[in-house]
């Protein structure tokens, strides 16, 4: 008899980890209607106004860059915790080059991505080369990256950045322009949910239901549109912003679409059986790592150019609420798990808590005990998840 509870026990609890896992994402959006509602409640209606959403989403873009490249070094088993330095040492460089040089912008743009490839490429290099745990890798990039960044700006900030500069992180995309890219991303989403329907049917694979894929695309229509609408309410959506959902779009084309993305996840899943099937195992991973660095460079560019100058202090902790972003939002501390949506949830989720904290003058220290409490909760619900126990 105990045995006939304990399998059904067992059984109850691997359908409870499995539902979690499926719907982990709606579960997060949820969350996060939950925490806008009750900071609308909190301030009267001021956590919902135009100005303040368009503001929210302009604090998140950087960490949603950040996020971005860091839930592929995740998802291959690896973690950097030297982005936030590297975000303000080219975030410096990026100072330097537009107000003591007076480079024309497009070189300031393409030789700080390429700093930033390169120096990803150097933690690549040190992980995959000389085998440092990538722990190490970015602890010492966090201290050597800041030192640098310290000794190029003498400890002071660089101000003020070029009127054209100011645009990338200050910018805002008109009205009928953001109208118009509202329209073609939801003919892409119709093309691309078409194409998958009749690359299905060619394959004999199971199809949706023709009324789930118009309803998503229904949903999908309506969120689009209403936030474009609120964003365009007080100026049109942020450059920060749009250069966000590009990148979004860029990285979730790779994780889902391209062999690369899928030999992340095999690496993350498995590295030796990865490496024996005759994967060039370092190479993707010294590929994560340049994509890392990247992204910490447009996030320096976006950082400086919304500051006007160059700050000394640029991109403190920006690893770590990285990080946490990406944890929340789904991926695994085992590797192999994670999405490119689920991080940028994860960051919407941290960017929220914060926005709505400070509008109702939570203490500094009362916000860093409840972000960390999410992120050990974040943990927790991954543990709980997979079964695993110590």
């Amino acid at each position: 008899m105990s045995s006939s509870i304990d399998t059904q026990a067992i059984g109850y609890a691997a359908r409870f980890r499995q539902i979690f896992s499926q719907y982990k994402i709606i579960a997060l959006l949820v969350a996060v209607a939950l925490i806008w509602l009750y900071f609308w409640h909190a301030t009267d209606g001021a956590f919902l106004t135009s100005r303040n959403i368009s503001n929210l989403f302009r604090q998140m873009a950087i960490t949603g860059m950040l996020a971005l490249g860091m839930v592929f070094v995740i998802i291959a088993g690896e973690i950097d915790l030297s982005v936030g330095s590297l975000l303000g040492l080219l975030g410096g460089v990026a100072a330097i080059l537009d107000i003591s040089r007076h480079l024309p912008l497009p070189a300031t743009i393409a030789l700080v991505l390429l700093l930033g490839a390169a120096v990803g490429a150097l933690n690549g290099l040190w992980v995959t080369w000389l085998r440092v745990p990538s722990f190490i890798v970015g602890l010492g990039g966090m201290l050597a990256y800041r030192g640098v960044l310290l000794g190029i700006t003498g400890g002071s900030t660089i101000a003020p950045s070029s009127d054209a500069f100011v645009v990338i992180g200050q910018g805002y995309v008109s009205p009928v322009t953001g109208n118009v890219l509202a329209v073609l991303i939801l003919a892409l989403l119709v093309f691309i949910t078409w194409r998958r329907r009749v690359a299905r049917q060619r394959l004999e694979l199971k199809i949706n239901a023709l009324w789930l894929d118009a309803a998503k695309l229904v949903a999908a229509g309506v969120v689009l549109f209403v936030f474009v609408h609120v964003l365009n309410d007080y100026g049109g959506i942020p450059v920060p912003v749009l250069l966000l959902l590009g990148l979004l779009a860029v990285f979730s084309f790779i994780a889902s679409q391209t062999v690369f993305g899928r030999r992340i996840y095999a690496i993350g899943s498995n590295i030796e059986a990865t490496r024996l099937s005759g994967i060039n195992v370092d190479r993707v991973r010294l590929a994560v790592f340049v994509l890392m660095g990247v992204m910490c460079a447009f996030a320096g560019l976006v950082n400086t150019a919304r500051l006007a100058a160059g700050a000394p202090s640029a991109g403190t902790n920006g690893e770590l609420d990285a990080i946490a972003a990406c944890f929340i939002g789904g991926a695994s501390m085992r590797g192999g798990v994670g999405t490119v949506h689920g991080a940028l949830v994860g960051v919407l989720v941290m960017a929220s808590l914060d926005n709505g904290m400070s509008m109702i003058d939570v203490d500094a220290y009362w916000q860093m005990i409840v972000k960390g409490l999410i992120l050990v909760l974040a943990v927790w619900a991954d543990v709980v998840s997979s079964g695993r126990r110590r």
